[in-house]
């Protein structure tokens, strides 16, 4: 049966259609495309939470992005056989939606969130970066490469247009403090240079202002998969790891104004903990998060031939304020503890030292004046970009496609004297 919540604005491909007939859906071309590429399979050595190769049990990147595209399926599943809005012909594509969340975490760089906060530090003057921006780069520019030339994947538009929580650029987010000097943006924007990558997945219809709030249906679910994956999981990592003890969160809650629903999510907590059945209970829950979601009609933001904006997702006051809590314990208590502090700034430490050594070598140094640290074949594609900023923002690609393990390899051998051969080329 034909699934007239689609039409052929929502499978077009960015820049340019695909050159050959295919047997799967357009939406399975892109799940399949994400899932197959290196830029996927790197993300079983990034940080989630804790630094990769720490513990046997706690997510990576990848085993984040495998359980969001689970949980985002099962929602659109939820959602095709109870809302009242859907039927069999015209539903929300769960190929679509598990493509979308296989694919949204995969422009965070090497050591989690603090390797995002030193790049978009490093990178302010030449456009910022953000990890959603990047993913939207890799899909479109970066995901393939063929004898030192990169290429993207031709995504359809509503696959692109799930995947971009944010639309907004770079400068429209930039203001100026009192004193005339930038304030650029800390994230939540995309690059200048993606300005019509926007106009073609908002179909040249680019409204004036709040853009950053207008998402399609399909990223709404992604968002709250990830929330559901990650305020659910990080809290049994967590405990698993150490980080968090029954006495931690008694101490914790002491100082904090919680709703009544809050208390009673942290009693249960404490019950689990002292059956330690926290993996199993938390499990169900993602069953229950799953289950408290529903659609709303509204009226789309602009003027778009697409039904994905006629839609906006709902979770009941009691589940959003139990994922809040669950935030908030483990931003205080493992993202702001000592261990994992350390570890940020020993991984921003490490991403600044080899970004300095880039940019000294490759940007500062004229060819005939430098050390050639890096492969040929990165080499010559950082020199054929046609500006600082460009060649800036090669030297950042490279250093956000890195893993923990080789970002840290990479520090050491250009900064360690005991740690280098003649054979280790890679």
């Amino acid at each position: 049966m034909d699934n007239t919540f689609y039409n052929d604005f929502d499978t077009a491909h960015y820049p340019k259609p695909l050159n050959a007939k295919d047997y799967r859906s357009p939406f399975q071309v892109d799940r399949d495309r994400v899932s197959f590429s290196s830029a996927f399979r790197r993300l079983q050595s990034k940080t989630q939470v804790f630094q990769s190769g720490e513990y046997d049990f706690y997510r990576t990147r990848l085993t984040h992005s495998i359980e969001v595209a689970r949980i985002g399926r099962s929602i659109c599943d939820f959602l095709n056989s109870n809302s009242s809005h859907l039927g069999p012909g015209f539903h929300i594509d769960p190929d679509l939606l598990e493509a979308i969340c296989l694919a949204h975490d995969l422009g965070h760089p090497p050591f989690g969130h603090i390797g995002e906060r030193k790049l978009n530090e490093l990178m302010q003057p030449y456009g910022g970066f953000e990890g959603n921006a990047q993913t939207a780069r890799i899909l479109t520019e970066l995901i393939y490469e063929s004898q030192g030339e990169y290429y993207g994947m031709k995504p359809t538009r509503a696959f692109l247009d799930g995947v971009l929580k944010y639309k907004e650029l770079f400068t429209e987010r930039t203001t100026q403090n009192p004193g005339g000097e930038p304030c650029y943006p800390d994230n939540h924007f995309l690059y200048d240079d993606q300005a019509s990558l926007r106009s073609f997945v908002l179909g040249d219809t680019v409204p004036t202002n709040k853009l950053n709030t207008i998402k399609s249906i399909e990223c709404q679910i992604m968002d709250w998969a990830d929330d559901t994956a990650y305020c659910l999981h990080d809290i049994v990592d967590g405990i698993r790891a150490g980080f968090l003890t029954q006495l931690q969160i008694e101490k914790w809650a002491e100082g904090q104004s919680l709703k009544p629903i809050q208390e009673s999510a942290i009693e249960e907590l404490f019950e689990s903990i002292k059956k330690d059945d926290v993996e199993r209970r938390f499990s169900s829950k993602i069953g229950d998060f799953i289950q408290t979601c529903s659609l709303e009609s509204q009226e789309p933001p602009f003027g778009l031939d697409t039904h994905r904006y006629r839609f906006r997702l709902e979770m009941s006051e009691s589940t959003l304020l139990e994922c809040t809590l669950y935030k908030r314990i483990a931003f205080d208590l493992i993202f702001q503890s000592p261990q994992l502090q350390r570890i940020e700034f020993k991984g921003g430490y490490i991403l600044e030292r080899i970004f300095d050594a880039l940019f000294e070598h490759y940007i500062t140094r004229t060819p005939s004046n430098r050390l050639h640290i890096l492969p040929e074949k990165t080499t010559r594609w950082i020199d054929r970009a046609d500006s600082e900023a460009s060649k800036a923002r090669r030297i950042c690609d490279y250093l956000a496609d890195m893993t923990d393990r080789l970002a840290t390899r990479t520090y050491k051998r250009l900064y360690n004297p005991e740690f280098a051969s003649i054979t280790d080329l890679h």
